[in-house]
């Protein structure tokens, strides 16, 4: 039931998203002992579940808890039943929804005739488990934040959560592992289909209210069937319990287990304990997870992310050794997979493993914290000459600068102040989405390789850093028409080499750059911006009070005047060939970009590093699929904030 556009977690305070399917799956459902139907003109078999009990579920593409309040809940026409939500799968249909405050229950029939109504039926008459899914879309959904509590079927839940006060239920599913512990379901061979009056008329436009729904009329031998059947399950139960075990007896009664589910339980009480290092240790918090994946694959500077105790912890657990099939194992160990190897049983490990919220959330942490860390070993000389700004779509943006004369006028004795002649000059920007996937293959958890989980998103953290950085130089290198004789702010000849007297003429340059009445900037150049290859000579001339001349000429100068008055910033990407307009001799003197930036960067929402998130994998990939991307825009802004030297003739 993967929505193959994944949409974003909701955000604290928002109404969460909308247009999901929200699955609400069930828990431990018990089938009843059927007899076997007649072999003349045999009816379809009926059955009755309890889909949803009106409590949180942990859903896919959901931050916080989801509780879909029954009052609010309507039936598309006609529900159908598939199994594990497959509609390609189809299993029967409902003919009878049953709804109170805080219980949904439907009754239908496996009409069915093809292999997943005989796969359904066949597992149920050899005692397995099934279990209830209920498959539903979200029209109106409201947020509890975190101190706040609201009302739903009957309860009070505290917040954080999500109530999907209006929800559209589309249909019922059988499936083998859910979400929801306190369901359960039948199967009987022997009950008639239900008089047409009884069965509630279904419209996607009518909610589903207790009212709306008549109980089914059965006749009093399926009464007697019923009886002789529930005598039967709790007689077979104490005779697997005996005496010795009267609370599982008690529980098997109470909650509606069958003769195999009792046998099992009993079976696991009277078995010996495994040995210590099979036991999984349910202590183990996702923290403690994170960081024991952190440490097995040695993320840069772990140690600051995580506090002393949670490192403790995670070291004493695993000792640096946590490999993928382990962290799946203990996902899968929580949402009460029983075995004790990942070899035990691969698909039931997986399918455990991500049938809550718990594991994809960790896999996401972890990809994101080594998304982060290939991110930022990349060369961000950009954020120490750029201005950044937020924005909220991708429209271009465009800003404007007051240059017209605000110099202030002398008062006349009427008091009246004249109003300032204002001229705009605008600079565009736009964000753009750039963005990769990457997968987690079936051949990288069977080998057990934790480093497909944590090189792969460092390796996309970095290739966003890379994108970032080729956008922007791109942009700032693309500037013939921006640094020119014309504007004053570009100098050329074999007198603009890096030196004292080229950074004299360029201080110069940038000091005598005017407004566009003619008056002074009156800003101060404040960055130094080289490339590689001037990276030493301009740290010395920042760094150094006194330079002396020794050769022919016999100049001798003790005196720096520019010693520390800028700060010295190099980037690789100004003499790369792969960029128009590179140079290892030119250089640039800019203000700083907080007071009168050359270019900007803005960045979606303000959020200044690549995302990543978990999707289901498709149908043909075998595996974990994860997607990371970043959305940003890149523009020139002001050009009277710097001015180029070209560093020779």
């Amino acid at each position: 039931m993967a929505n193959p556009s994944i949409p974003k977690p909701e955000s604290p305070g928002s109404e969460g998203p909308r247009d999901l399917q929200i699955v609400a799956a069930a828990g431990d459902l018990q089938w009843l002992d059927a007899a076997a139907a007649d072999g003349q003109g045999a009816k379809p078999r009926r059955f009755q579940m309890t889909a949803y009990t009106g409590g949180p579920m942990h859903l896919t593409g959901w931050r916080y808890p989801v509780v879909v309040d029954l009052a609010g809940l309507q039936a598309s026409a006609k529900p159908k039943v598939f199994l594990e939500h497959d509609r390609t799968q189809r299993v029967g249909h409902i003919d009878q929804i049953q709804q109170n405050e805080s219980t949904l229950g439907v009754t239908g029939v496996v009409s069915a005739s093809g292999k997943a109504a005989q796969e359904v039926l066949a597992d149920a008459a050899n005692g397995f488990p099934w279990q209830a899914s209920i498959g539903a879309r979200a029209t109106e959904v409201e947020w509890v934040p975190e101190g706040h509590s609201a009302r739903a079927n009957g309860k009070v839940f505290q917040g954080p959560v999500n109530i999907a006060r209006k929800a559209v239920l589309g249909e019922v599913s059988f499936v083998a592992l859910g979400a929801d512990d306190n369901t359960s379901a039948a199967i009987a061979a022997t009950v008639p289909q239900a008089n047409k009056e009884s069965i509630m008329p279904q419209t996607t436009d009518s909610p589903v209210t207790a009212s709306a729904a008549e109980p089914v009329i059965q006749p009093p031998e399926a009464i007697r069937a019923q009886a002789a059947a529930e005598m039967k399950r709790i007689s077979a139960i104490q005779k697997l319990c005996g005496l010795k075990h009267g609370e599982i007896a008690a529980k098997a009664v109470e909650e509606n287990w069958d003769a195999t589910r009792t046998e099992l339980e009993v079976l696991r009480a009277d078995r010996p304990a495994a040995p210590a290092a099979h036991i999984p240790d349910h202590t183990v918090t996702d923290d403690i997870l994170l960081a024991a994946a952190c440490q097995a694959s040695r993320l840069p500077n772990h140690e600051k992310q995580f506090e002393a105790r949670t490192l403790d912890a995670a070291h004493k657990a695993f000792r640096g050794r946590l490999g993928l099939q382990r962290l799946l194992m203990e996902g899968a160990w929580a949402n009460g997979w029983g075995g004790r190897t990942f070899d035990d049983d691969r698909d039931a490990a997986l399918r455990a493993a991500f049938s809550s919220f718990r594991l994809p959330g960790i896999l996401q942490n972890i990809a994101n914290k080594f998304l982060l860390a290939g991110f930022m070993s990349v060369e961000s000389a950009w954020q120490q000459i750029a201005a950044t700004r937020p924005v909220r779509d991708f429209k271009t943006i465009t800003s404007y600068r007051m240059t017209g004369a605000f110099e202030y006028d002398e008062v006349g004795p009427d008091g009246e102040l004249k109003h300032g002649q204002v001229d705009e000059e605008s600079f565009t920007n736009q964000a753009k989405t750039y963005g990769k996937m990457f997968s987690v293959t079936r051949t990288d958890l069977i080998n057990d390789d934790l480093g497909a989980l944590t090189s792969l998103p460092q390796r996309i953290g970095r290739g966003g850093a890379l994108k970032l950085n080729k956008v922007f130089w791109t942009a700032f290198m693309n500037n013939a028409a921006f640094f020119t004789t014309a504007r004053a702010n570009y100098a050329a000849g074999a007198e603009t080499a890096l030196s004292i007297d080229g950074l004299t003429a360029a201080e110069l340059l940038f000091l005598e750059q005017k407004d566009s009445e003619g008056s002074p900037l009156s800003t101060q150049p404040r960055v130094l911006l080289v490339p590689p290859a001037l990276l030493v000579r301009g740290t010395q001339l920042m760094q150094a009070t006194e330079v002396r001349d020794t050769t022919a000429s016999t100049k001798y100068l003790t005196n720096n005047p520019h010693a520390g008055k800028f700060s010295v910033v190099y980037s690789a990407y100004l003499a790369n060939a792969s960029l128009a307009g590179y140079s290892a001799k030119a250089w640039y003197l800019l203000a700083d970009p907080a007071d009168l930036p050359v270019i900007e960067v803005a960045f979606l929402n303000g959020q200044q590093t690549p995302t990543v998130e978990r999707a289901d994998a498709d149908f043909n990939v075998l595996g974990i699929q994860f997607r990371g991307y970043f959305d940003f825009g890149v523009g020139l802004q002001d050009y009277r904030g710097g001015v180029k030297l070209k560093g020779e003739a």
